[in-house]
């Protein structure tokens, strides 16, 4: 039990906890769901030494995962990661993202990272309440940017800086 690098068997079970968010309307702008084959070269992307992908598994299940991504592709921001955390619905509410995030968190220096990033929907409060625990602020929000069944919702931009550094802004 614990966390681990997600190998690609893991891909159907990452597959399936991802799907299952897609309905909720609060954790992704994807409104049909995805397969395995269109998630691959996502899958492949994801380096251990650079922008890990994690699973959390339970006995021998995988019930959560994270992934680091490159935030906004240009080498000017290296530096800065985008974090997704998706937990299987069946294991919410039992602190599995908060360890997913600690752990994220304690890697991220090691990767070179110095701020991570998370993208959340203003009405996702879990999500939003986890993040600001662990000392995330919001950084920006973009009203109503995104549309499902006829309804819009405005996202969240909350960042954390991981370690001090002198800004030249």
């Amino acid at each position: 039990m614990g966390i681990r690098a997600a190998v690609e068997q893991d891909l159907p079970r990452i597959v399936e906890i991802y799907n299952a968010a897609i309905p909720t309307r609060r954790s992704t702008a994807d409104t049909e769901t995805v397969t395995i084959g269109s998630r691959l070269e996502w899958f492949r992307k994801h380096k251990p030494d650079r922008r890990p992908l994690l699973v959390y598994e339970q006995g021998d299940e995988v019930v959560a995962w994270i992934s680091f991504e490159d935030f906004y592709g240009r080498p000017a921001y290296q530096h800065t990661a985008e974090l997704s955390i998706y937990v299987a619905l069946e294991h919410q509410g039992r602190l599995i993202g908060k360890k997913m995030l600690q752990a994220a968190e304690e890697l991220a220096p090691r990767l070179g990272i110095k701020i991570l990033v998370g993208y959340v929907f203003a009405h996702n409060s879990p999500s939003i309440r986890l993040l600001q625990a662990f000392g995330y602020q919001e950084w920006g929000r973009l009203p109503n940017v995104a549309q499902m069944d006829g309804k819009e919702y405005s996202l969240c931009i909350l960042g954390k800086r991981l370690e001090h550094q002198t800004s030249t802004e």
